[in-house]
């Protein structure tokens, strides 16, 4: 079951039953299975039907835990240096046989639970969230479930979960607030929840932008080094008409001497594609509001631009301080 953005919490009555609200955390959403006693193997299935239990060892022997002919669903998230690491996470997902198992002692992988769809067997998906709930927090308790099992915190009060939303998500690794309806049966695939993120507002300098500089669709986004270089750190959605109208006065086209000369810049976080982009001069700062989605210094998920600051210069815009350049040769 999938979710909706939405830019805040919704009132009591906007889901079946009133709200149940839980920290969205940023991991690999997966549903786990547990053998039934027939036999079968623990999988650990992600959102688009991949299986990746080989990856993460330490979940499968975890699993002795549970019991059998279970199905979770939850977040994946791995802790690394004190935090909860979105990198350490892909790190340990693109593992192969051999480093899977040392991984998973330097790099360990929790598994959050947030809902339970089959327990003895028996299908839940059906069952209100309330029951599922109930259940879920049965079997955690009954079972003694600790690390790398994880109960997602549970909140009715609206209050709470906008603590959450204001003070948790400066916890690396907490995203927002997903909000879910306690009469709610568990629809697969259907976009039946509401998620709130945190968006915070930054500033960067405008680089490239795709479409033309009389009518820029994504502005791809970058901050100066320590060293001087143009650093990529967040590409914008879609720009709206007026917005774009706007900025398009300000643009100038980029001369040879770009840093971002001869430089591709993939369309996504990871993805092969690439994008036809345009660089300009460097000289205009956006101001823009981002998720918490933030890693080696950009951010993973697309970005809003907000306005251009005319009233501000390359040298206010903060150092890029992250790894290593997120451009393709």
């Amino acid at each position: 079951m999938l979710a909706q953005a939405r830019e805040g919490i919704p009132s009591p009555g906007a889901l079946p039953g009133g709200l149940a609200l839980e920290p969205k955390f940023d991991g690999y959403r997966a549903l786990l299975f547990t053998p039934s006693e027939a036999g079968g193997a623990v999988l650990l299935q992600t959102r688009r039907g991949s299986l990746i239990q080989r990856h993460f060892p330490d979940l499968v022997a975890g699993a002795a835990q549970l019991p059998e002919a279970l199905v979770l669903d939850g977040e994946v998230v791995v802790w690394h240096e004190e935090r909860l690491s979105f990198e350490a996470l892909q790190r340990r997902a693109a593992s192969g046989v051999r480093t899977a198992h040392a991984l998973a002692r330097t790099m360990p992988a929790h598994f959050i639970a947030f809902d339970v769809l089959q327990k003895d067997g028996q299908e839940l998906v059906r069952e209100p969230y309330a029951r599922r709930r109930t259940i879920l927090e049965t079997l955690f308790a009954e079972h003694s479930l600790s690390p790398p099992w994880t109960l997602c915190p549970m909140t009715t009060d609206p209050a709470v979960a906008q603590q959450w939303l204001e003070e948790w998500t400066e916890i690396r690794g907490i995203e927002g607030v997903m909000i879910k309806g306690l009469g709610q049966r568990y629809t697969g695939g259907a976009r039946g929840w509401f998620k709130v993120k945190r968006r915070n507002t930054a500033e960067a300098v405008i680089g490239a932008v795709t479409g033309s500089l009389s009518r820029p669709q994504v502005l791809l986004l970058g901050r100066f080094d320590h060293d001087g270089r143009l650093r990529l750190v967040g590409r914008t959605t879609p720009l709206r008409p007026e917005a774009a109208g706007d900025l398009s006065a300000h643009l100038r086209p980029a001369g040879a001497g770009h840093p971002w000369s001869g430089l591709r810049f993939s369309s996504a976080w990871s993805s092969p594609e690439t994008l036809d982009a345009q660089t300009v001069v460097p000289d205009v700062v956006a101001e823009f509001s981002a998720d918490t989605a933030f890693e080696r210094g950009s951010w993973r998920h697309p970005v809003r631009f907000v306005r251009f600051r005319l009233d501000a210069t390359v040298d206010d815009v903060p150092l890029f301080a992250g790894g290593p350049d997120p451009a393709e040769d």
